[in-house]
């Protein structure tokens, strides 16, 4: 069993910047993402990328200001958020798959294997 523990995140100002941080405790994983909830609303793909690819996908909401990575072992998955909104506030969660990668859906929560517990954004 694969466990992912997210870290990073917190309560800052609209225009503020934060970083979330993910690892794996196994190196079994083909493709890592984030997701995201907000209070009343369904969880909803933030940006999702393969290992071992240059194929990163983001949701359109989020593209130009967040940036997802991979560690160098590839066991960690950071989402730099710059620019940051009061739309952004929500619980993050990071998710990840040990199957085939499938860029097309990417979105679908189904794709994913394994969940961590999320960490919260507030951004005021």
């Amino acid at each position: 069993h694969v466990q992912l523990v997210e870290s990073g995140g917190g309560s800052v100002q609209a225009g503020g910047s934060l970083t979330l941080s993910c690892s794996a405790s196994k190196d079994a994983l083909m493709y890592m993402a984030w997701f995201r909830q907000a209070p009343g609303k369904e969880r909803e793909a933030v940006a999702a990328r393969p290992k071992n690819l240059d194929e990163i996908q983001y949701a359109d909401f989020v593209k130009g200001r967040f940036t997802i990575s991979l560690s160098r072992n590839q066991n960690t998955v950071y989402l730099q958020m710059n620019r940051l909104e009061p739309e952004d506030t929500a619980l993050y969660y990071c998710a990840a798959g040990s199957g085939g990668w499938f860029g097309g859906s990417w979105t679908n929560i189904a794709e994913y294997d394994y969940w961590g517990q999320g960490t919260q954004v507030t951004v005021s």
